[in-house]
């Protein structure tokens, strides 16, 4: 079973997203192995800059070189789900890498985490707390695997 990395700040604390979570890993895990690894939020009396050099150090501690380095940025490039889902076939398919998808914290990542990606992805053109981004990419994962395998979950 082919696997996607997801490496991201903060254990999701709100109920809500946390059910919705877990609903999404397990339909993912249906297609894919799915190994998500939690770094920890940066402490709150650090002034922002520091915040998201302390959470994209410890990110980038825990990128392999393995790892086709995808991160979530508003800045990145956007696809449609039927494009994400065939690129997501290319990076999974790659024989020497796996696709590890980044997501920050509150305050987004360093520049110096963003140099280290292969790509930038952005998931909209709107602005989303972390948790929802996280969530949104879960879900988009998900449906690009049944895009890939002909379910019927993605309909136009």
């Amino acid at each position: 079973m082919n696997k996607i990395r997801l490496l991201s700040v903060g254990v999701t604390k709100e109920p809500f997203f946390l059910k919705a979570e877990d609903a999404y890993k397990k339909k993912i895990q249906y297609f894919h192995k799915l190994e998500e690894i939690t770094v920890k939020v940066a402490p709150p009396k650090l002034p922002t800059l520091e915040r998201v050099h302390y959470e994209s150090d410890l990110l980038s501690l825990k990128i392999t070189a393995k790892d086709y380095v995808i991160c979530l940025d508003e800045k990145g490039q956007s696809f449609t789900s039927k494009e994400f889902a065939k690129n997501l076939t290319k990076w999974i398919d790659s024989s020497s890498t796996a696709p590890c998808f980044i997501v920050g914290g509150a305050f987004g990542l360093s520049a110096n985490l963003k140099e280290q990606a292969h790509l930038l992805v952005r998931l909209s053109d709107m602005t989303f707390p972390h948790e929802l981004a996280k969530l949104v990419l879960l879900e988009q994962l998900y449906r690009a695997a049944s895009i890939n395998k002909g379910f019927p979950y993605h309909h136009e």
